[in-house]
């Protein structure tokens, strides 16, 4: 229910909140009603919307997680080694989750922070989640998935984007040129748990102008996948076996 309201949808009727989540407006109604008492959203007698303790919920994920403390000292070194930024995501189907990010400079037109969603399909931290999910599940969502184009380079079709993530699970990597936004370049490694499954995944983005697909490849991968390494020892050392999918 409260990942109906976005950017776009701050404020919803309840006729909207039922509609964009499929339930009748009496069931629409008792939820809203027990988020509002709860202090996660508030209305004016007509419109509904989230209020900030909504974050609550967001950040006993992160405390419970422990996945960007562990990670961001590693992630620091990081960004003083490239000079680039660097992110951290878990998978919500469709959508990447960003956990952790240390910036350089803003490169994008998109504002990224703690808990910014992205699609999955067309970043590459998105392609390292996806190509680590079991067959049946990756064949699900590319069964379902409504593969947007952000660009004239976003993979929009289906059985290439099986072929891509193919590789990527062959690889251990992904990069993406272009294809969330013009002028952005990026490539991402996964991270594992004590149980060796891949719970999140770690990106190095770069301005196109400034850095060729080439030096992302030869230069700032190797970096990544030392880093990705560390920062899965780490997660290994400490237990931590949470899964990639957030749902």
């Amino acid at each position: 229910m409260i990942q109906v309201f976005s950017h776009e949808h701050p404020s919803l009727t309840l006729s909207e909140v039922a509609q964009l989540t499929g339930t009748t407006r009496a069931t629409a109604r008792r939820i809203l009603l027990t988020l509002e008492r709860l202090g996660h959203v508030r209305s004016d007698g007509r419109h509904f919307a989230l209020t900030a303790r909504v974050l609550s919920l967001g950040w006993a994920y992160l405390s419970s997680l422990d996945l960007p403390e562990i990670a961001q000292p590693f992630m620091r070194d990081l960004v003083s080694e490239t000079g680039e930024s660097t992110s951290i995501a878990t998978l919500d189907i469709p959508e990447v989750v960003y956990v952790a990010r240390v910036p350089t400079q803003r490169i994008m037109s998109i504002t990224l922070g703690i808990g910014t969603r992205l699609p999955a399909h067309a970043t590459s931290m998105g392609r390292v989640l996806l190509a680590a999910l079991p067959d049946d599940d990756r064949e699900r969502f590319l069964d379902r998935a409504t593969l947007e184009a952000y660009t004239q380079r976003t993979i929009v079709d289906t059985a290439m984007l099986r072929r891509v993530l193919a590789g990527v699970a062959e690889q251990g990597w992904a990069m993406v040129d272009q294809e969330l936004e013009m002028g952005l370049r990026s490539v991402a490694a996964p991270l594992h748990g004590s149980d060796e499954r891949t719970i999140a995944a770690l990106n190095i983005s770069a301005a196109a102008a400034r850095v060729s697909t080439e030096e992302l490849r030869g230069r700032f991968l190797p970096a990544l996948l030392a880093t990705a390494g560390a920062i899965s020892t780490a997660l290994r050392q400490k237990g931590l076996d949470t899964p990639a999918r957030a749902g």
